[in-house]
This record gives C-alpha cells, sequence and structure tokens, in this order.
C-alpha cells in the first residue's frame, strides 16, 4: 500500500510547492522555473509582476545573466528570452516582465527591473546561481532599461520599495545593449518625428502631451544622465540602417564611456535595421558570450 500511495504524495507536494513559487521545468540539464512573483504593486489588485529562470546543472552555482524584452515600453513578452544560448556557457538566464506605459509611465519601469534584481540576489541560494555578479542584456525598450540599470546605480530617484528585499543590492556588474535608446534629450533634437509623436514607445513612456515631452522626464529616464567612473562594462549592438532608434543613441554612450576610461564597445551591423536574428546568432552571439566570459567572476 506505501508504495502506492508515495507517489501520489510526492505529486501532490509538487503541486502545492509550484502553487506557491511557479513551476518548474528540467529539459537538456536545465531547469525552468517560470511564473516566479518577484513584486506585488500595491493597491492594484492580483497584480503581480513576474519572471522566468533558466538554472543550468552545473558542480558550482553559475552566474546570473538578466534579459530585459523590448517592445517599445508597451508591450512584449519575457517568454523565448533572445540569449537562452548562455545557459549552454555556464550561466544561469533570468527573464523578466515589468510594467507597460499604459500601466504606469516611467520610472515604473526601472523602478520593477531593479526589484527584480534585488530579489534575485535575495533568491539566489533557493534557486542555485550566483548573484555577486550580474549581467544584465536587452534589446531596445529592454535595452534602454539595461542600461539605465547599469548606470543609474544607487541614483536614489530611481529607486524604490517596490518588490521588498531592499537589503539587497539593484547594481549589476556589466551590461550588454542591443539598439536600446540612451539619451531622450538627444533623440528629440534629432529623430523629434518619432520622440514626440505615437510612433515612438517613448512619448507615451515619458508622459508626452500635444505633441510635447518634459525635458525634466527626458533627462530623467535618460541613462546617458547618469554616467559615472563607477560604471560596469558594456557592449553594444546596433545597426547602421536603424530608423527607430538612431545609431547616434550607442554613439553617445561611447563618447561618454571613453574618457572616463570605462570598458565599452559598439558592434555596428553595417545595413542591419533595428533587430533581426543577425544581432543574436553567429558571430555577434559569440562577441556576447566572449564579453561575458571576459567579465565573470574567476
Amino acid at each position: 500500500m506505501r508504495s502506492i500511495h508515495r507517489p501520489w504524495l510526492l505529486i501532490v507536494t509538487c503541486l502545492l510547492m509550484a502553487q506557491k513559487t511557479g513551476y518548474a521545468e528540467e529539459a537538456n540539464s536545465v531547469v525552468a522555473h517560470r511564473d516566479l512573483v518577484f513584486a506585488e504593486i500595491e493597491g492594484e489588485e492580483d497584480r503581480q509582476i513576474q519572471l522566468d529562470l533558466f538554472v543550468p546543472a552545473m558542480s558550482q552555482p553559475p552566474p546570473l545573466v538578466v534579459w530585459i524584452h523590448g517592445g517599445g515600453w508597451r508591450n512584449g513578452s519575457r517568454r523565448n528570452p533572445k540569449l537562452m544560448e548562455v545557459t549552454e556557457k555556464g550561466y544561469a538566464l533570468a527573464s523578466l516582465s515589468y510594467r507597460f506605459s499604459k500601466e504606469a509611465i516611467f520610472p515604473a519601469q526601472v523602478h520593477d527591473c531593479k526589484a527584480a534584481i534585488r530579489w534575485l540576489r535575495a533568491n539566489a541560494e533557493r534557486y542555485g546561481y550566483n548573484a555577486d555578479w550580474i549581467a544584465v542584456a536587452g534589446s531596445s525598450a529592454g535595452g534602454h532599461l539595461a542600461l539605465l540599470l547599469g548606470t543609474s546605480g544607487d541614483i536614489a530617484e530611481l529607486e524604490s520599495e517596490i518588490g521588498g528585499n531592499l537589503d539587497q543590492s539593484s547594481r549589476v556588474q556589466a551590461v550588454i545593449d542591443y539598439y536600446g535608446p540612451s539619451d531622450f534629450v538627444l533623440r528629440g533634437k534629432t529623430q523629434p518625428e518619432r520622440a514626440y509623436t505615437d510612433q515612438s514607445g517613448s512619448y507615451a513612456l515619458l508622459g508626452g502631451k500635444d505633441g510635447k515631452v518634459p525635458e525634466s522626464m527626458e533627462r530623467l529616464a535618460s541613462p546617458a544622465a547618469y554616467v559615472s567612473s563607477d560604471d560596469p562594462p558594456l557592449l553594444i549592438f546596433h545597426g547602421t540602417a536603424d530608423k527607430t532608434v538612431l545609431l547616434d543613441q550607442s554613439e553617445r554612450m561611447v563618447e561618454l564611456y571613453e574618457p572616463l576610461g570605462l570598458d565599452v564597445e559598439l558592434i555596428q551591423h553595417e545595413g542591419a535595421g533595428h533587430g533581426g536574428k543577425q544581432f543574436f546568432s553567429g558571430d555577434s552571439l559569440q562577441r556576447a558570450i566572449e564579453f561575458l566570459n571576459a567579465h565573470r567572476p574567476g
């Protein structure tokens, strides 16, 4: 009788645990923990913000890469993160959700991302990865948020109590940016047709109205505004024919990083537009992995 009932007990136990912590699945020695709640928004009923976590089976806890999806700060999904291949190269990967501009304008999005970083540090031992060193990567709107995590460490205006774990740091130790905006003041000058219309998601993100965006909001949301000598290494990918986010946004970060002696590299894809497989495969993927390997601990 015992041998019959024990499997059912195990199944029930696993189901109860899944209800509390999301659910886990295993494939090719990578355990996937999906739908993990890292923050609940106070005053918004049933509003939970989640992440998916992928941890390879290794003898030592692997370092962590965090992926932030794009979508103009108004859509997109954490599902199917672009850099899933890093789990085959000795890294754990977390893929985040965050509030879109229709729910809340900036800085809600970076508040959510910083809450996720703190949660990931607080739960590293539980899930079996090393969060002493965290790299963050993102594309387009996600690239902007990745840049902001890199440059805005300890900036009080961009920190919040959302998600708790306030004893943990929201700083990151390396950044990979795929064609993300870095300077909204500059964008207003070189690309006003997008910056001040609904063609760009940043218009709603920054509280745009009647074809105008408060310059104070442009500066608040610009990673370029916070560059300082203690910022982490940065790798940037951008297409030379990108008409959605102009190349000058990535060049701006190089202009600010280099005089401070900071580690920065801009890889330009000749003739490429805004996104595409070429950014996440082949030589580009290899360059991203080499960057991570060069800066990871040990």
